[in-house]
């Protein structure tokens, strides 16, 4: 939304129009992308297919950049950039339960939509599964609340965590990226190499 909802550019009905657009263009690139396909995405874990590493590193590295270069240049305030509280221990845990679901199921939330959506039953049943965990969840949030909010460490960025300067951060993210994408592309021949598998 930019910072057009926070100034009140528009109002609340209308930026639900617009998160509605942005997700079916979010949602028709992943598409085209694959990623309602879960042997593309499960093929990540036995390292045949090394695209959503590609695709998650390419979309982060570019809106670090841009993030980085338009608050350089002025055009973007970044303290208007919304970041999340992080609460450590909840969130590594919560993590490591959404791997797990994306291992076994092949899926992610937003790829079990797009996976829905084009009519795939197993994106329908992971779909469904998604929602019964949030149920589950709700379910049992009053128990788990002490544990919710433990670990906070509030507003944290790599830069502050780390006590280097948001250059540096930026240098050594695409540094590492870069040696990603050659370890992906390695991983990936070597793998089709020793299996005749074609990469999907």
């Amino acid at each position: 939304m930019m910072p057009f909802y926070k100034f009140d550019y528009f109002g609340f009905d209308f930026s639900l129009v617009i998160a509605f657009v942005i997700g079916i263009g979010f949602g028709f690139a992943l598409e085209r992308g694959g990623f309602g396909n879960a042997r593309i995405l499960a093929a990540q874990f036995y390292l045949y297919n090394m695209r959503v590493l590609k695709v998650m590193f390419t979309a982060i590295v570019t809106a670090m950049l841009g993030l980085f270069y338009l608050g350089w240049i002025g055009w973007l305030d970044l303290s208007l950039v919304y970041i999340s509280d992080t609460y450590l221990m909840p969130q590594l845990i919560g993590g490591l339960l959404l791997g797990i679901g994306f291992v076994i199921g092949g899926y992610c939330p937003g790829t079990s939509v797009v996976s829905s959506s084009t009519g795939r039953i197993d994106g329908m049943i992971y779909f469904l599964g998604m929602f019964f965990g949030i149920f589950v969840f709700g379910e049992i949030y009053p128990y788990i609340t002490d544990f919710y909010y433990s670990t906070a460490m509030g507003r944290v960025t790599l830069p502050d965590f780390l006590g280097l300067s948001h250059g540096m951060v930026v240098f050594l993210v695409v540094v590492i990226a870069l040696g990603a994408f050659l370890l992906a592309e390695w991983t990936e021949k070597i793998m089709k190499t020793k299996s005749g598998r074609a990469i999907e």
